[in-house]
């Protein structure tokens, strides 16, 4: 995958934060070497978070964020901070600029305790520094964004504050070897994109070659040919998961079986949790309200699975009256107490921190949360059988 294709959901997100007319808009612009951001010496120009993914060096693939001013004023001003607020849920770094002139106030304090509070680490730039001169602490920084002086040095500094420790997450090539078979179950229905294969798809294809194993790829209705054309059984078959409860019954049990949805849960950190969450299934009752959300915005069709075929197997399932609600792209309730459950999707168009900022929302709320993958093996009563590839997760099922 190159640079330039890498998906939102892999790119570091970079949010720059501050008062109204700091200059965080010439900054970004500076950074960027782009005009990617209205720039104007009236208060309050952006007035709505811009993002741009793009190559940033020495960083690589990021997002660059542009936030409203923290200091906005009147019902649309509290407004715009809490989209601001909502865009550090998924900052891996930010950028907080302060006018040199003017120094730090109570909103930029403000800022730093929610950066903080988040865990978010975060550089302070003091801009326009060509007018005003000042000493820098060590995690400050004096540019000019007009000038474009420092500039480099802080892209450098930026770098610094990016993960380079954290370890290499595979989404499927840890537990397959060189020369495996992987058959992957691809569903080309109305509700698949036109021609072309979903990310995890995609990404599932590109980890497998880089384990120096092989994957075959067919719809479900060609499944049973294909494993009877093989020579001998796949080590590992991955489906999409609408259609887990039909490819299961086609595949052999000897051959373990997993989910292209669960892949991903675990590749973002939180399948444990998703595993944990499912339970919470079989005791819903008549009244409870579940919200399903999806990290992605897409046209809902006839069969969509969000919208139509989980609540069917919910309703199958527990039985049950429930209440329905649906959440997509960035549009997830900071308050979840009225939840008894909350199913995700696999998030592979978010980045970890906003899968994490989720998961924590119900964690905090003590609502259970799941994912689609998941929680479609429990109501299929496979769920054992899909986390054989993932031994280690077997044990939860036991609890």
């Amino acid at each position: 995958m190159s640079l330039q294709n890498t998906p939102s959901g892999e790119r570091l997100h970079i949010g720059f934060f501050g008062r109204r007319n700091a200059g965080k808009s010439s900054l970004v612009n500076a950074v960027t070497n782009q005009e990617l951001s209205v720039v104007s010496d009236v208060k309050g120009t952006t007035t709505d978070p811009v993002s741009k993914a793009m190559e940033l060096l020495p960083l690589g693939p990021v997002v660059i964020i542009d936030t409203p001013g923290f200091d906005d004023e009147g019902m649309l001003g509290e407004k715009r901070i809490q989209r601001t607020k909502q865009i550090l849920n998924r900052a891996d770094i930010a950028v907080l600029v302060v006018d040199a002139a003017e120094g730090k106030n109570e909103a930029d304090a403000q800022l730093e305790a929610l950066f903080a509070e988040k865990g978010i680490p975060y550089i302070v730039v003091y801009n326009k520094s060509d007018l005003q001169k000042r000493d820098c602490a060590e995690n400050e920084i004096c540019v000019s964004a007009l000038n474009k002086d420092n500039i480099e040095e802080f892209k450098n500094r930026l770098a610094t504050l990016a993960k380079t420790d954290a370890p290499h997450v595979r989404l499927v090539g840890d537990f397959i070897k060189p020369g495996d078979l992987v058959v992957l179950v691809t569903p080309i229905d109305a509700a698949a994109p036109k021609g072309r294969l979903i990310l995890p798809q995609q990404m599932a294809i590109r980890d497998i070659l880089d384990a120096g194993a092989m994957a075959a790829v067919t719809k479900e209705t060609e499944l049973e040919q294909t494993l009877d054309k093989l020579t001998a059984p796949p080590a590992l078959v991955v489906t999409d998961s609408q259609v887990f409860g039909f490819v299961s019954k086609i595949v052999p049990p000897e051959v373990k079986l997993t989910s292209f949805s669960i892949l991903m849960a675990r590749y973002k950190g939180f399948l444990e949790t998703a595993v944990r969450g499912a339970a919470a299934i079989g005791e819903l009752k008549d009244g409870d309200t579940i919200l399903i959300s999806e990290g992605c915005t897409h046209h809902r069709q006839c069969g969509d699975i969000g919208s139509v075929k989980l609540p069917m197997w919910l309703k199958k399932t527990t039985t049950a009256e429930l209440n329905i609600e649906t959440s997509s792209g960035l549009s997830f309730p900071e308050d979840l107490s009225k939840y008894a459950l909350v199913i995700h999707c696999g998030g592979c168009m978010l980045n970890e921190r906003e899968v994490t900022y989720r998961r924590k929302c119900a964690e905090d709320a003590g609502v259970p949360f799941t994912n689609y993958g998941t929680a479609i093996a429990y109501m299929h009563g496979i769920l054992k059988r899909s986390l054989a590839p993932m031994p280690e997760l077997e044990k939860l099922l036991e609890v």
